[in-house]
């Protein structure tokens, strides 16, 4: 009498296999939906009318949390939990002093100094409001939002630290593709090195895109390490807020 197959006792059940790659594919539908508004608002911002750069950027991050949260990510998740704000104010507050210590010594060099002749900060008064009140609502805050909290968190579910690393660190990158086409002629020093022309820009863009890139990558692992993007938006403001005023005081000495 031949013997019974034995039939595997622990074989997923076909309901929770529909049921896993049913919430698999709604991952990856609200990737490509974040990803499809962040691209949308960097045409509108960049590429419209001026007056669309001061709201849009920072709607637009307000709406995708409000969209992700309906979806079903969680405020840890985001990097919003309240368990997370003492671990991500002390990375914070590291992240501040490091950028700082940078920043002092770049305006002290001979060296580096021309670098931070931007003429957008040419004085004290314009570099306070925009390093206070233009660059964090603008600008740090919004992005943090939209790329720490809702694209890192949607990545997460999806592939896991590493996943987020390359492909947030990417999109990060590509999103500075704008706001890096003047680059080169806003700035003094880069002017000097690379020239004003195409090339310029080219090579100002480029730059750009691999510098943000690669901050993308530190703001992601510090969000990752702290569990929340206080630390992320912190260092974000470090590196644009004080780099407005250190373009400030560089101008203010220099002529």
């Amino acid at each position: 009498m031949p013997s019974a197959v034995a039939v595997p006792t622990d074989a997923p059940h076909p309901l929770l296999v529909q049921l896993t790659a049913l919430n698999r594919f709604r991952t990856y539908v609200d990737i490509a939906i974040v990803i499809v508004v962040l691209a949308l608002t960097n045409l509108i911002a960049h590429f419209t009318t001026p007056w669309a750069n001061i709201a849009t950027v920072p709607a637009a991050a307000i709406g995708l949390v409000i969209l992700v949260r309906s979806r079903g990510l969680g405020w840890a998740e985001l990097g919003l939990g309240r368990e997370h704000w003492k671990s991500g104010a002390g990375y914070a507050l590291a992240a501040v002093l490091v950028v700082g210590t940078v920043i002092a010594i770049g305006v002290a060099l001979p060296m580096t100094r021309p670098l931070f002749l931007n003429n957008n900060y040419a004085t004290l008064s314009g570099a306070l409001i925009a390093s206070m009140v233009i660059i964090p609502l603008q600008t740090v805050i919004p992005e943090e939002l939209a790329f720490r909290g809702v694209l890192q968190g949607a990545l997460t579910r999806a592939w896991g630290f590493r996943g987020v690393a390359a492909a947030g660190s990417l999109l990060f990158g590509l999103w500075h593709i704008a706001t890096s086409m003047g680059l080169t002629a806003s700035n003094v020093g880069f002017t000097r090195l690379f020239g004003g022309g195409v090339l310029g820009v080219v090579i100002g863009v480029v730059g750009a895109v691999l510098v943000t890139a690669a901050a993308g990558f530190v703001f992601t692992w510090l969000r990752n390490r702290s569990g929340s993007i206080i630390a992320p938006i912190a260092l974000h403001w470090s590196l644009n807020g004080m780099g407005a005023l250190a373009a400030a005081l560089v101008w203010h000495s220099t002529f």
